[in-house]
């Protein structure tokens, strides 16, 4: 997925005194009314800086929540305009519902947030009669929410169809990037992909064996492939009766000529909390009363010089139970690893998910990957190969402003 598949800012032309309707993510984490996390807020800025500097005036549209089709105070937007404003430094209005006069009446260059557009029913069916009413309020449609763009919905989907539609920066940064990553990677290719469980990771699974050059396994997935391969895990986390699935998965990966890298060492505890007494063994010493909780060290190094080879790297998971410690410390390294390699020009390593930004966090090495993505499930969806509705309606729009 090259920018070349889609129009961008770029394209856009003079939009002085044009309405433009754009999707942004505004679904950021509140407490007590206030945003803990406005990443989501930061994304938006360039495309609604440059649009408002160009003359717009621009219709914000985002959900919060779920409300399921009716009006609930507690998923309003309202409280999320103030903290906007002050990562955008401009004034930001609001509306409850779009409405024609108010918006002919909005200056050139204004911002407003139209209210959670989950708010009704029609949002999350997709339904047509909705989106050619939403479409008929804006001039042009901007999606700058990737994070959603998994989703068919009026407002992610629907109106790219009546609108001339453009891709905004954020959206055109992440489609580039994971067209660096995947679409189009530079060989050989590593994925590092972690978890809880095998069942939740099948499709990625199976896409990477085709893609990758190298498939890294961690988390508690890790365990279903050892026990898969009758190695005992004693009482790790495991889908023993995915054993047959995960063999399917080795062969394709032998197939394509994909090497699948399993620990060969591990950390192991007997109770799951913080820093409990451990072990670090081989995976053929595992006690029956003991949790694999890590892998060891000398997997990480063997890890760290496999993507010493490598030219591009996707990241989905951790590998092990890096939220408790000691067991963080193989994602750590790992990822410190591939952060430095990136820094030194030798690896494109692009990441993504709720889980794994939190490590890289914890790591201290987010900002030093090339691309970190903070969409969960359109990530884990582009990773498994899927078609996202979002991407696929700016790629068919041709109208013109």
């Amino acid at each position: 997925m090259s920018s070349k598949d889609f129009k961008t800012l770029d394209d856009i032309g003079d939009v002085q005194g044009k309405r433009g309707l754009v999707r942004v993510d505004l679904n950021v984490p509140m407490a007590d009314g206030k945003v803990t996390d406005d990443t989501r807020l930061q994304a938006l800025l360039p495309t609604v800086i440059e649009l408002a500097d160009k003359g717009a005036k621009l219709l914000l549209l985002a959900h919060f929540g779920r409300p399921k089709g009716e009006y609930r105070p507690e998923f309003s937007l309202e409280p999320v305009v103030a903290p906007l404003a002050a990562v955008l430094g401009r004034d930001v209005g609001f509306m409850q519902r779009p409405d024609a006069d108010a918006i002919a009446a909005l200056p050139n260059g204004s911002i407003t947030v139209i209210e959670n557009s989950r708010f009704a029913a029609g949002e999350e069916k997709n339904d047509p009669a909705m989106a050619k009413m939403i479409a008929s309020f804006g001039d042009f449609y901007v999606n700058d929410a990737f994070s959603t763009a998994h989703r068919a919905h009026v407002t992610t989907e629907g109106i790219a169809h009546y609108l001339p539609s453009y891709a905004g920066r954020s959206m055109e940064r992440e489609l580039t990037a994971l067209d660096k990553a995947l679409g189009n990677p530079e060989h050989p290719v590593a994925a590092v992909v972690g978890g809880a469980k095998v069942s939740s990771k099948l499709d990625v699974l199976r896409q990477m064996v085709e893609i990758v050059d190298h498939l890294i396994i961690g988390g508690g997935m890790a365990n279903t492939f050892l026990a898969a391969r009758g190695v005992n895990v004693g009482k790790s986390l495991c889908e023993h009766d995915l054993a047959d699935v995960a063999n399917e998965i080795l062969a394709a990966a032998d197939k394509a000529d994909c090497t699948v890298h399993l620990p060969y060492d591990v950390v192991v505890a007997k109770e799951f909390r913080a820093n409990p007494p451990t072990r670090t063994v081989n995976v053929h010493e595992v006690e029956a009363d003991e949790m694999i909780l890590d892998i060891g060290p000398a997997a990480v190094e063997a890890l760290s010089d496999v993507l010493k080879t490598c030219k591009t790297l996707v990241w989905n998971g951790p590998l092990g139970a890096f939220e408790t410690p000691p067991f963080d410390m193989a994602t750590v390294a790992l990822a410190r690893t591939a952060a430095a390699l990136t820094k030194e020009g030798q690896l494109l390593s692009v990441a993504g998910g709720g889980d794994t930004v939190a490590a890289l966090n914890q790591a201290g090495v987010a900002d030093d990957f090339s691309f970190v993505s903070t969409a969960g499930g359109a990530f884990l969806e582009w990773m498994e190969g899927k078609v996202l509705p979002g991407v696929e309606a700016l790629k068919q729009s041709d109208k013109k402003i």
